[in-house]
């Protein structure tokens, strides 16, 4: 792969333009904490949204909160876009973090709780149980707690413990004989339920065990009892590959599956970058323990509410249908719901008479995309089969059929990236899987990570040979494809096809490819077509012809696109951006973006897919794909992009954009600020929210969503 030549041109613009990429990530996180106290939504999903916000601050410490302090410790001077120093970025996350666990202490003390009480699924205390369940949890807790307990003191011989990220601990204080203060730390079993089951309710495993202690420590007293957890940065160099490694790497084969197996080893051992702890826990003890961690204060959270709030989303509640969002079951897209179950062929048949849109969860994964994949595994009439693997789930049906198809005598290709976040270990062990079934793995393209979403099928057909491609914005994940929104095109298209089949030659032979002609390739080509598009529309709005730019993504932040965008801005084009997460440019600025609106949609799904839309003098052009408009994407990563020209399908996705545009129930507007405020219906006007809609439309048909929007739709 090689690197796209063509940079937009250089525009100054000043730090005010841009807004804080660490704040505008935590300002999602906010919207989550919004959602899990909105009364609109069913009080289970609440308590897994407060759930879903601990897990996000988990992440964003590891990832972000760990990068600033990186910088703050190597006196970087280096200043964001917005302005800010490491250590001036680092102090406005911790005010904004402490004030989000403040919010969530209060809405689940003053709010969840309480209601989970009223519905009589309390979560108890210890202290107010009677005697007859206080006397069960003690039986639970000496013959299935109390064997895997590990109490660890530090004192002269014993010194201070090994903390692992994330898990929960107890600290427990002693007096010995002589009266002097012992510290002994107790790791709490994660291999045990964090919330224990006590008639109708349920109690933190924490307070079962310290309630109990008098059967560790016989005849000795507590001095006090305290929660604590530490979370760990994500270090080493896996985020993205980097361009250090050796020019002569190729004669270490393997070397970079070694280095990253190296770095998971060493992140388990990285430094801590936050503390929780219990709120009243002894100023002095404080002071000693983030000492023993190697951190300052600044790196200190006492914490009013559970700790650990991700533990959340494993409160298991049976039954209780009417506390939960509705059932959800993809349904069949209409072109495959008359496929012969029995008939390998019949997918490749009907994909053969035209390209077919597909919109998870919406569209069930299991009857598109997986019957993509095992149906090739097993036709007679396939060749090869190549995909790319960037997160998959545990027990993987597309890798076991690929594995099938191999052991059929398939030539069958992956590239699996190891380098994904969090997910490399598994990773590995998937290649090597695949490796000992005969598939030809290869493990990710040297300085860039692989984050393209490609399929492709090679096909016999009457004497001639025929390709079918899946081209996708999610992952080849059967789980998250159930809760991540995301699109995709199963297509037969010879020449788009021919550049999906010189993708993965690029990538499996890492060798170079600039002859793309249908395909949008990062770090190739994406920059410099994506800047060509946006131009064009300020050439046609300035000639006074149909001129606009619709685009919906996880996360915007390169600052070259940004300044393109307000430059088409600034031309009279209008930009409607649904960006999910992080967004760095501000909408509605007088003088620089008074055409670009920014919102977007917070519900059950996550958002996840990319689409691309540009009016273009009247003859829109659409584009889906893996890659968001943030600078990995297009200069650090392998993404690719594919333009979607079958007439039917870009009215789907004209309908798609157009029902996240209205929704006036679940979007969210960004303000010039950066800050977002949330649409409510106006007094008379009818509800309407996109998620919903989107479940309607898949349940009723294709047939249905073509009497919502005209033939040719004005934007």
């Amino acid at each position: 792969m090689s690197k796209d030549g063509a940079q937009p041109a250089a525009q100054t613009l000043p730090p005010e333009a841009f807004v804080n990429r660490e704040l505008s990530w935590l300002g999602f996180a906010r919207r989550v904490i919004a959602l899990a106290r909105s009364a609109e939504v069913p009080l289970l999903e609440r308590i897994k949204f407060a759930g879903i916000a601990g897990m996000l601050h988990d992440e964003f410490f590891m990832k972000r909160i760990s990068g600033l302090k990186r910088l703050i410790d190597k006196r970087s001077g280096k200043l964001s876009p917005d302005g800010r120093t490491p250590l001036e970025e680092f102090d406005a996350c911790r005010a904004e973090l402490v004030d989000q666990v403040a919010d969530l202490a209060a809405l689940i003390g003053d709010d969840l709780r309480p209601a989970l009480a009223a519905e009589g699924l309390p979560l108890l205390d210890h202290d107010a149980l009677g005697k007859k369940q206080r006397n069960r949890l003690r039986k639970y807790f000496r013959d299935s707690v109390m064997p895997i307990l590990t109490p660890l003191a530090v004192d002269s011989e014993h010194p201070f413990p090994f903390i692992a990220n994330l898990g929960l601990n107890m600290a427990v204080l002693l007096s010995d004989a002589k009266g002097r203060e012992r510290f002994i730390r107790i790791e709490i079993p994660a291999n045990r339920p964090r919330w224990v089951r006590v008639d109708a309710g349920f109690v933190p495993l924490e307070q079962v065990i310290a309630a109990n202690l008098d059967l560790v420590f016989p005849a000795i007293e507590t001095q006090g009892i305290y929660l604590f957890r530490v979370t760990r940065g994500a270090e080493g160099r896996t985020p993205e590959r980097t361009a250090d490694l050796r020019e002569d790497e190729w004669r270490f084969p393997g070397s970079v599956i070694q280095q990253v197996g190296a770095e998971l080893k060493a992140r388990r051992f990285a430094g801590v970058v936050r503390l929780q702890l219990d709120a009243d826990a002894p100023k002095k003890f404080r002071k000693w323990l983030a000492r023993q961690l190697g951190i300052g204060p600044q790196d200190v959270y006492p914490t009013e509410h559970f700790i650990g709030l991700r533990d959340l989303l494993e409160l298991e509640i049976e039954g209780r249908p009417e506390l939960r969002f509705a059932p959800h079951r993809p349904v069949t897209h209409p072109r495959l719901r008359a496929l012969d179950a029995g008939d390998a062929g019949a997918i490749f048949d009907e994909i053969s008479r035209g390209d077919l849109l597909l919109h998870h969860p919406y569209h069930s994964f299991d009857s598109s995309v997986l019957r993509f994949i095992e149906s090739a595994a097993i036709d007679p009439e396939v060749l090869a089969i190549k995909l790319t693997i960037y997160r998959t789930s545990a027990d993987s049906p597309i890798v076991k059929a690929l594995a099938e198809a191999s052991r059929r005598g398939k030539q069958v290709a992956v590239l699996v990236e190891v380098t994904a976040r969090f997910d490399e270990a598994p990773n590995i062990a998937w290649g090597k899987y695949l490796e000992r079934e005969g598939v030809h793995v290869a493990y990710g393209v040297e300085r860039l990570k692989t984050h393209v979403k490609l399929a492709l099928v090679v096909r016999q057909e009457s004497g001639r040979v025929r390709r079918y491609a899946h081209v996708g914005t999610g992952n080849y994940h059967t789980g998250t494809a159930r809760i991540y929104e995301d699109v995709g095109m199963l297509t037969a298209d010879e020449e788009l096809c021919g550049d999906v089949a010189a993708v993965f030659n690029s990538l499996t032979g890492a060798t170079p490819y600039d002859g793309y002609t249908r395909l949008l390739v990062a770090p190739d080509n994406m920059r410099r077509r994506f800047t060509e598009l946006i131009r064009r529309e300020a050439e046609h709005a300035r000639a006074g012809r149909p001129a606009g730019i619709d685009a919906k993504m996880n996360q915007l932040q390169d600052p070259g696109i940004i300044a393109e965008l307000y430059g088409a801005s600034r031309a009279g084009v209008p930009v409607r951006l649904n960006v999910r997460g992080l967004c760095c440019l501000r909408p509605g600025v007088a003088g620089l973006s008074e055409n670009i609106r920014v919102f977007c949609v917070v519900g059950r799904f996550l958002e996840h897919s990319r689409i691309y839309r540009f009016t273009n003098g009247g003859e829109p052009e659409h584009y889906l794909g893996s890659a968001d408009w943030m600078r990995r994407n297009l200069s650090n990563r392998v993404e690719t992009i594919a333009p979607v020209r079958d007439p039917r399908l870009q009215r789907e996705l004209d309908l798609l954009l157009l029902v996240y545009e209205r929704d006036n129930a679940t979007a969210w507007d960004c303000q010039p600020d950066g800050t977002y405020v949330r649409r409510v219906p106006r007094v008379g006007e009818e509800r309407i929210a996109a998620q919903e809609s989107f479940l309607r439309l898949a349940a009723r048909g294709d047939a249905a969503a073509e009497t919502e929007l005209p033939a040719k739709t004005a934007r």
